[in-house]
């Protein structure tokens, strides 16, 4: 006779209970918009749902997150003026540096990132310096770590460098330390890939480039091996985590940098796979709520132990009254 083990056809608090793969607010990070100004709450066309703040109205969301038990949020910022080396990036009084000031000031149990990359100011749109029409990564790697020690100076926990230049992680450490920032993490966007996954990001930033792709920094999506490699050097140079962007369309990359490494890993749920399902639950083709819950867990079972979404708040709420 053949015995075969009994699924559970039990009550949902017994599945719950049993679930081999479990999901908390503390591990979500919801992607913040701050653009320089007073007074602005805009919606952003491609994004349904998601706005750009000025530092002034950004308390309005930073209290949903808090109250939500967010586990952090993620800033980017968008200035009023660019140029060809991206200098309001380092500006101590630029628009991150005042959002991440006022958000530790209003909220200071709140974990707060700072996005560290120059694409959304320099006036190209490309995440490093250009030089002879192609991006010069020593260079770039300075200016990084300029922007990370101004961030951690305007009090963020963590900095989070996405911009995939060589050597990047270990030039911020060590500019972190030398600048008394020793308990500042990194949150290294190890794995990021050349995708079609961005474009509402690049419209929600200004961060097109003008020029050209980003294909010669980002990486292969044909490739898995790669984003391995990446992983281990960011964590031997400094990284504290990583995160592994796109997140849906990798899922196995997930596993797989998961597998080799020995610290938190992050899954990034772009804004194309956000607007997609937007999309698609407007058309009454999806129910939104039970994909998007559905495609968190999914990223959780493959390996991650924080989620950036921009589902983050709704996630928080349906989660608990699962």
């Amino acid at each position: 006779m053949i015995i075969r083990p009994r699924r559970l056809r039990n009550t949902q608090s017994i599945r719950n209970l049993t679930s081999e793969t479990r999901l908390s607010p503390s591990m979500f990070v919801y992607p913040i918009f701050v653009r320089e100004g007073k007074n602005i709450i805009e919606d952003i066309p491609a994004m349904p749902g998601q706005k750009r703040y000025s530092p002034d109205t950004l308390p309005r969301i930073l209290e949903k997150c808090a109250k939500n038990k967010i586990g952090g949020v993620l800033l980017f910022g968008i200035p009023e003026h660019k140029d060809e080396t991206g200098s309001e990036a380092y500006n101590d009084n630029g628009v991150i540096q005042n959002a991440i000031k006022i958000s530790k000031r209003e909220f200071p149990d709140l974990t707060v990132i700072g996005d560290v990359c120059l694409c959304e100011y320099t006036s190209h749109g490309h995440c490093g310096l250009i030089k002879d029409n192609k991006i010069d990564n020593d260079s770039t790697i300075e200016i990084l770590a300029k922007v990370a020690v101004s961030y951690a100076n305007s009090g963020a926990d963590i900095v989070a460098p996405s911009d995939m230049m060589d050597g990047h992680t270990a030039k911020i450490r060590e500019e972190l330390d030398k600048n008394n920032f020793p308990d500042t993490l990194i949150f290294s966007y190890a794995v990021k890939y050349s995708s079609a996954f961005y474009g509402p990001f690049r419209e929600a930033a200004g961060s097109a480039p003008k020029f050209g792709d980003r294909k010669t920094y980002q990486m292969d999506y044909r490739n898995v091996r790669e984003a391995i490699k990446e992983a281990i050097l960011d964590v031997d140079e400094g990284a504290d985590m990583i995160i592994v962007k796109p997140a849906m369309s990798y899922l196995d990359v997930l596993k797989s940098v998961k597998e080799k490494i020995f610290v938190p890993v992050g899954a990034y749920s772009v804004s194309g796979e956000y607007s997609m399902i937007k999309a698609a639950s407007a058309n009454g083709w999806l129910n939104e709520k039970n994909i998007v819950i559905e495609s968190a867990y999914s990223m959780a079972r493959a390996g991650a132990d924080i989620i950036i979404s921009y589902y983050s708040l709704e996630l928080a709420e349906w989660i608990s009254i699962l």
